[in-house]
C-alpha cells in the first residue's frame, strides 16, 4: 500500500477524552494562546518570508517560509509557531525516505480544540521535493496543525493538495537523522496511532514509543 502524509479523518472527529493537564504556553509577548483557537491573533499575517528555528532533541533545523508559494498555509503556520503550539510537540511519523511529520500537540484539550480549525486549501505552486515543508490532510480543505518535511522528490504528492509552503535551509541533516525506526502508523504499521494519540497524548508516546523524537522550542526569527 503507498503511504502518504494525512491526517487521519477518524483522529479528526473524535472527541478528546481523557484531557491531558492544561499545557504552558510558552511564547513571546503578544503572541496568541494556542489554547484558544478562536484568539484573534490567530488571523495575523504573516510577513512575505520569515524563518522558524526549531530546536529538536536531535540539533537545530530553520524553515524559510514563503508566503507567496501557500498564503494560508504560511499564516497558519506563522501563528502556531510563535504562539508555541509545536514546543514540546513529537515527530511521531517519520518514514525513512519518504518524510517526517508532526503537529499533534501532547495536550489532547489543545487537539481537541483544533480539531475543527480548517483552513481552506491554496493553490499549488511548488512542487514537493526534498526540503520541503507541507500541511497533512485527509482531502481538501482539512489543514489543520499537522506539518511534514519531504524527505526525497514527493512530486506524486502535488496533485493530493500537498501544498509547501517553506523550505528547510538549514540543519537538513538533523531532519534526516529523526527517529524513524518505527516507521508507519497503525493500523498500517508498528508507529503511533493518530487516534489514541488525539484521546491519551503524550503520555501514550512516552509510553509505546519513547525514541520519537521532540521539538523542544520552536520559534520565529
Amino acid at each position: 500500500m503507498r503511504s502518504f502524509p494525512y491526517v487521519s479523518m477518524m483522529a479528526l472527529t473524535v472527541l478528546a477524552v481523557a484531557a491531558c493537564k492544561k499545557s504552558t504556553p510558552n511564547t513571546a509577548a503578544g503572541a496568541p494562546d494556542f489554547h484558544n483557537p478562536a484568539d484573534p491573533g490567530f488571523a495575523q499575517q504573516a510577513p512575505d518570508s520569515f524563518r522558524a528555528r526549531f530546536s529538536t532533541t536531535e540539533g537545530d533545523f530553520v524553515i524559510l517560509v514563503h508566503r507567496t508559494w501557500a498564503p494560508r498555509g504560511a499564516d497558519r503556520f506563522y501563528n502556531l509557531v510563535r504562539s508555541g503550539f509545536y514546543d514540546g510537540v513529537r515527530f511521531f511519523r517519520v518514514i525513512p525516505g519518504f518524510m517526517a511529520q508532526f503537529g499533534i500537540h501532547g495536550d489532547t484539550a489543545v487537539n481537541s480544540a483544533w480539531r475543527e480549525r480548517r483552513i481552506p486549501d491554496d493553490q499549488m505552486r511548488r512542487s514537493n521535493q526534498r526540503g520541503l515543508v507541507t500541511f497533512a490532510t485527509a482531502g481538501p480543505g482539512t489543514r489543520t496543525t499537522q506539518v511534514f518535511i519531504n524527505y526525497r522528490d514527493n512530486s506524486r504528492l502535488d496533485g493530493m493538495g500537498f501544498t509547501p509552503f517553506g523550505e528547510v535551509v538549514e540543519g537538513m541533516a538533523v531532519v534526516d537523522s529523526l527517529y524513524g525506526g518505527y516507521g508507519e502508523g497503525a493500523p498500517n504499521g508498528r508507529g503511533p496511532d493518530q487516534m489514541r494519540m488525539h484521546i491519551e497524548g503524550e503520555k501514550y508516546l512516552a509510553r509505546q514509543f519513547p525514541k520519537l523524537d521532540k521539538i523542544n522550542k520552536a520559534t520565529v526569527e
